[in-house]
């Protein structure tokens, strides 16, 4: 018995990508965290086909909200608009099951530890033999090769590995990670554009191509203003807390106001005069004391303390206001609840849909499917097995 679809919503077939970049393409998401689902969802929003694929059991950040009896945001954000099949790549008819899969898809993605596909027999020279065509993406912290790459690889440790940490926090604090798990994006973005590139080139050879990217190469370019800052001074720069890195260049600081905190910086020189105006001190951007960076670095406390002392007096909307208005930049530092109810972001539809192409509509987000929601769908109408068959797989743990 075949399998029919009972929602066309869900349908495999009737995915709303037609005109889009990457409409016709299948995309085999193995990807687990962060790093491989946000590079399967930039390629769902390009109307890829993404078929995340799960074990039985679930990835680790779908069985995280399960064991504190919550949901994952960030399974849902990362997993919107993607088909969700379970597939036990450990058994042989799930083995057998990926294969057929990958004979009709464009590109896999994944970003297991090095060598995990090899041990299941699903290494990308092998998946090449089935579908010379393919695209085999493999996301790593290290890399698949070199001294480090065996090592276990987390956001935190290529933080610390990179120099990122080194860098951030104040001179007399110990060093301090990013607040967002910036490697593991930055990963997943180079992964996006080296599948795409991939597929450029097949697109002009017809050949598939095995391609990889690493968090700690991804995340090393990051420092570019902090390395020339070490070449310059012939040693690592000091952390310098929410001030310029080179501390050559203020006002640039994070300033008290009477509701929070709001960053100020002066990049041109008419940006100071700018503010002076603004703070109701024009004298200041008059005063030659104070007309260059090259003058107001020696005087960088007395510089935070006219701003400080200007923006303790007002709200931190009222100072973002201000730089609109006398034109120096400025903004509050918001707490991600002020963020996801910013009407800007909303106007934008960066919320709910992601517009990349000005001529084409946003696709819809969809919800992130439900672990084998698409079993039926995937494995029935794509592959053409009877629900007999599926349910059996699932009693054998095969799904």
């Amino acid at each position: 018995m075949s399998v029919t679809a009972n929602s066309a919503a869900h349908n495999v077939s009737q995915q709303p990508s037609e005109g889009y970049p990457l409409a016709g393409l299948t995309v085999l998401d193995l990807g687990q965290i962060y790093q491989g689902p946000y590079c399967g969802f930039l390629l769902a929003m390009e109307g890829a086909r993404v078929i995340k694929i799960e074990p039985p059991g679930g990835e680790p950040i779908r069985w995280r909200a399960d064991a504190r009896g919550g949901t994952s945001l960030p399974q849902a954000i990362l997993n919107s608009n993607k088909l969700g099949v379970t597939l036990n790549l450990k058994h042989p008819q799930g083995k057998a099951l990926f294969l057929s899969l990958v004979e009709r898809a464009d590109v896999v993605l994944e970003n297991f530890a090095p060598g995990v596909m090899e041990r299941l027999g699903l290494a990308a020279t092998t998946l090449l033999e089935r579908n010379p065509r393919l695209i085999y993406a493999a996301a790593t912290g290290y890399g698949n090769s070199g001294p480090y790459r065996d090592i276990l690889a987390m956001d935190l440790t290529v933080q610390a590995m990179s120099g990122m940490i080194s860098v951030t926090g104040f001179p007399d604090g110990a060093p301090v990670k990013a607040g967002p798990a910036v490697c593991d994006f930055i990963g997943g973005s180079h992964l996006y554009g080296a599948i795409v590139t991939a597929l450029y080139r097949r697109e002009r050879t017809g050949h598939g191509s095995i391609v990889e990217t690493a968090m700690l190469d991804a995340a090393y370019p990051t420092l570019a203003s902090n390395l020339g800052l070490m070449y310059d001074r012939g040693g690592p720069p000091p952390r310098t807390g929410n001030r310029h890195g080179g501390l050559t260049m203020g006002p640039y600081n994070v300033y008290p106001t009477k509701d929070g905190y709001v960053a100020v910086i002066c990049v041109k020189d008419q940006h100071w005069v700018n503010l002076a105006t603004a703070m109701g001190r024009p004298e200041l951007g008059r005063d030659p004391q104070y007309a260059t960076h090259a003058l107001r670095a020696p005087r960088m406390d007395e510089v935070d303390d006219f701003v400080a002392s200007w923006t303790r007096t007002k709200l931190k909307q009222e100072v973002f206001e201000a730089g609109r208005k006398y034109r120096f930049p400025a903004a509050p530092v918001r707490d991600l609840q002020e963020v996801t109810h910013d009407p800007h972001l909303h106007q934008r539809g960066m919320l709910t849909t992601v517009q990349r192409f000005a001529d084409l509509p946003p696709i819809a987000l969809r919800l992130n499917p439900g672990l084998g929601e698409h079993n039926a769908e995937v494995f029935g109408n794509m592959l053409g097995h009877s629900y007999d068959q599926l349910a059996q797989w699932r009693g054998d743990g095969v799904l």
